[in-house]
């Protein structure tokens, strides 16, 4: 596999979708992360890294897929069990795609149940829901205020 089939994969799987953040890199969400989805999947574009694509191993699978060369713990990412392939002749693409396909389940399965329930809407009444969600993070009124403590009255002694 490489970088333009793990996508067309990837964003084939329910309630995906893709950014690009850290300088080149596409990352994959399981929902959309304005509503609370959680990445699972990250693809280097520039070659630049290390690594090549990182996801979500699981607890289970983690220990198991390291024992494969070119697997290593993802940086950054692998107290969350995540691992990182740093090369893409490292499985084969008959072994990536179930992989990819339950990072993705794994990390669903982790969102808050409002969360789910809100991806599971109807397309319309999401995308309605998403550019309200869209439209008050970019105002700001999303975001909380940080403020400081009032200042406490002076209690008075009674005499």
């Amino acid at each position: 596999m490489d970088a333009e089939s793990v996508r067309a994969f990837v964003m084939g799987l329910p309630h995906v979708v893709e950014t690009v953040q850290w300088g080149n890199n596409l990352v994959f969400w399981a929902g959309d992360k304005t509503v609370g989805g959680k990445m699972f999947c990250v693809v280097d574009l520039d070659g630049g890294q290390k690594t090549v694509l990182s996801f979500a191993a699981g607890h289970e699978k983690f220990a198991e897929l390291q024992e494969t060369e070119g697997i290593i713990p993802a940086p950054y990412m692998a107290r969350a069990y995540w691992v990182a392939m740093e090369r893409w002749d490292v499985l084969p693409t008959s072994d990536l795609k179930p992989l990819l396909a339950a990072a993705r389940d794994l990390v669903y399965a982790k969102l808050p149940k409002r969360t789910q329930d809100v991806l599971a809407l109807p397309p319309v009444e999401f995308r309605k829901l998403l550019a309200e969600r869209k439209k008050l993070l970019a105002s700001g009124a999303g975001r909380e205020k940080k403020s400081t403590p009032a200042a406490k009255p002076k209690k008075r002694r009674s005499k």
